[in-house]
């Protein structure tokens, strides 16, 4: 989990994902001669800070976003969510503006909910915190900030170690509406005729999702992926006998909106574990499920 603990200390909120992307980057260059297969790199100013890999002859795209949720500072101690992060009084925020490095502390108003911050002094505005990252490891759980998307991104970065066709995708500002995957999506399919997608992404535990029972394989949320093609991932999931649960929303969403709003016909289907505590600095996973989603990612990169 070492990686996985560094993947969540590194802010990058939407917006300002160039900090993690340099790192995958960088990662990348030091890990691809350990892979099977030594994979195309893409990245560059076309690409703005997203990076696709190419490997092999591939057949689907894994989709995994970079960016996190966090706070933007307004004017005087006012902050404005990026996305939809959790807020609650004593949270523990951490950034940095011309001035220096910032750990302040998030206030929210009991009469209207309004969110403001406690420091030493006023931030610059247009300064992004997040939550400060306290990495707990168990026997059987971790807990941490920014689980959504980091452990995506590790899952991503791990099927790369073995995988022989696909294109792994690091997207950017799934967690404020999006725009990065409309123009990835366009050009790998142009380019590379791809057409089918995973979404390596984090759901929630719910009344019928619960932590330790396996991966879950989305069946809808707020979009409806295309049902044959959920049927194969299902049938393959069966196959393998890897431990899997299904789930059923009506909201939410996910890089896949992109993919199925745009204009070439990509099939899709949102595949991750399960987490507790959502958009916190809290949030948790079970470890069996970490292990089963790296497991089937494994098994339909191969066989889809």
């Amino acid at each position: 989990m070492k990686l996985l603990h560094t993947l969540c200390q590194i802010a990058a909120p939407s917006g300002n994902e160039a900090p993690l992307s340099e790192f995958l980057l960088n990662y990348i260059q030091q890990n691809k001669e350990r892979w099977k297969t030594q994979p195309t790199v893409l990245q560059g100013e076309e690409f703005q800070d997203c990076i696709i890999l190419v490997f092999g002859r591939p057949r689907t795209a894994v989709f995994a976003h970079i960016d996190s949720i966090g706070f933007t500072v307004r004017y005087g101690k006012q902050l404005v969510r990026i996305g939809g992060p959790d807020a609650e009084t004593g949270y523990q925020l951490v950034g940095e503006d011309a001035q220096g490095k910032i750990e302040c502390t998030l206030v929210v108003s009991e009469r209207d909910g309004a969110l403001t911050y406690e420091y030493e002094r006023e931030i610059e505005r247009g300064t992004e915190l997040t939550f400060r990252c306290d990495f707990r490891e168990t026997d059987t759980t971790v807990q941490s900030c920014y689980l959504d998307n980091r452990l995506g991104v590790w899952n991503a970065l791990r099927l790369c170690e073995t995988l022989q066709d696909g294109v792994i995708v690091f997207s950017c500002w799934e967690e404020h509406g999006g725009g990065s995957v409309a123009y990835l999506a366009k050009y790998i399919y142009e380019t590379y005729g791809v057409r089918q997608a995973l979404i390596s992404d984090i759901t929630w535990v719910t009344e019928g999702v619960r932590p330790g029972k396996g991966v879950v394989i989305s069946l809808r949320d707020s979009l409806i992926p295309r049902r044959s093609y959920v049927e194969r991932i299902r049938r393959l999931a069966q196959e393998a006998g890897i431990p899997h649960q299904l789930e059923v929303e009506g909201s939410g969403g996910s890089d896949a909106k992109e993919l199925q709003h745009g204009s070439q016909p990509w099939d899709w289907c949102f595949i991750g574990a399960p987490e507790d505590n959502v958009h916190s600095p809290d949030e948790i996973v079970d470890k069996r499920d970490i292990e089963s989603m790296l497991a089937l990612y494994q098994v339909l990169l191969q066989k889809l």
